[in-house]
């Protein structure tokens, strides 16, 4: 998946979204800050929301089962690893990939997971922490040998 497709999910599930939250067309417009004509034009599949409205979608609907469906799981990992190449960040402690996950590889106590829907890899720590993210699986193994 790169930022393109990432964006066309989001254009394709927006009206999803708004109905999930009994939203107006109106109202949908105000929360995402752009004219209810944007939003009907997105909806009808004649515009798009781009990349900076998606990760607005995304970060305002966390929570939405729509979006975790979509993309199994939280979309803000989806996020940062299109928004940076090999993402790494604070080691954020996971589920563990109960859900959404499937081992491919371990080291010691260090396993790559790859998601079944969105099919982005990460590492994970023998405490279930997120060392780093990616859909390049090269950049992944090659990371795990690192460590």
């Amino acid at each position: 998946m790169d930022r393109v497709g990432f964006v066309k999910k989001l254009d394709e599930k927006l009206k999803m979204i708004r109905t999930e939250n009994d939203y107006t067309q109106d109202k949908m417009a105000e929360i995402l800050g752009m004219s209810k004509k944007t939003l009907v034009q997105i909806e009808k599949g004649r515009s798009t929301l781009g990349w900076t409205g998606a990760v607005a979608l995304c970060t305002i609907f966390k929570d939405s089962e729509i979006l975790q469906m979509t993309f199994g799981g939280q979309p803000q990992d989806i996020i940062l690893t299109l928004a940076f190449n090999g993402y790494e960040n604070n080691y954020e402690k996971t589920m563990g990939g109960k859900v959404w996950w499937k081992d491919v590889e371990s080291k010691g106590v260090y396993r790559i997971q790859q998601n079944l829907i969105s099919q982005h890899y990460r590492i994970l720590d023998g405490e279930d922490r997120r060392i780093s993210s990616s859909f390049d699986y090269d950049y992944i193994r090659k990371r795990l040998q690192e460590i």
